[in-house]
């Protein structure tokens, strides 16, 4: 069992939507790539990729617009498209950038799990503005993404702690169900979409004002 009175072996937190609120980015980089195709492509379209592997997501929208384009080439104009919006802005989500800054002065190691490409994980990591990450496991680092528990137990592996010691933050049913089969000790920060709630799922309303003792608590009933 894990010591409670010590802080968590690692936190690992996802990209978009829980660290950054680019969602509305990747969804209209969608809707564009639709308007290129003569094809309609709704709010409820772009929430039904919400936390889905990069790969699954391209092959949804390739058959969803009849698209002559290959998987891969939907993903790379998708990448530069939401890359170029965080170069104009990062939309932090409240409390995650402070929560990571704390993170870091307590040494606790700290991972980013994302189905983001690599370079989208990276640019993101450069504006934060301090080392922010031990390890950054990316859509293009796992063979099998979210909700797949791969990548989660990967960052676990890389910063050599068990996932079970681990408090994961996702925003969307697909990410907590990957952090949930990892065994980490998952936390749902809904944003775009809701995270029904059910035995056993925690569930918090933000991140804003989130200490390390908050952290040490989710141990404590177990």
């Amino acid at each position: 069992m894990f010591d409670a009175s010590t802080n968590p072996a690692a936190v690992l937190f996802d990209l978009d939507g829980t660290l950054i609120d680019s969602e509305y980015y990747w969804m209209a980089s969608e809707r564009a790539l639709a308007e290129n195709h003569g094809k309609d492509w709704t709010e409820e379209d772009g929430k039904n990729l919400i936390g889905l592997s990069l790969d699954e997501s391209s092959r949804l929208i390739k058959a969803h617009l009849q698209s002559d384009l290959e998987p891969v080439e939907i993903v790379r104009q998708l990448t530069d498209s939401v890359n170029n919006l965080l170069g104009s802005k990062v939309p932090w989500r409240p409390g995650a950038r402070e929560l990571l800054l704390t993170l870091r002065e307590a040494g606790i190691k700290t991972a980013l799990v994302t189905m983001s490409m690599r370079r989208t994980a990276l640019q993101v990591v450069d504006a934060i503005g301090f080392e922010a990450f031990d390890v950054i496991v990316a859509g293009d680092d796992v063979v099998r993404g979210k909700p797949h528990p791969e990548p989660y137990l990967k960052a676990a592996e890389l910063l050599g702690v068990r996932p079970e010691d681990c408090v994961a933050f996702e925003d969307s049913v697909n990410g907590l169900t990957s952090a949930e089969a990892a065994n980490t000790k998952a936390v749902g920060i809904p944003n775009m979409m809701n995270i029904p709630a059910k035995s056993g799922r925690i569930l918090w309303p933000t991140l804003d004002g989130v200490t390390v003792q908050d952290l040490q608590n989710l141990f404590r009933d177990e």
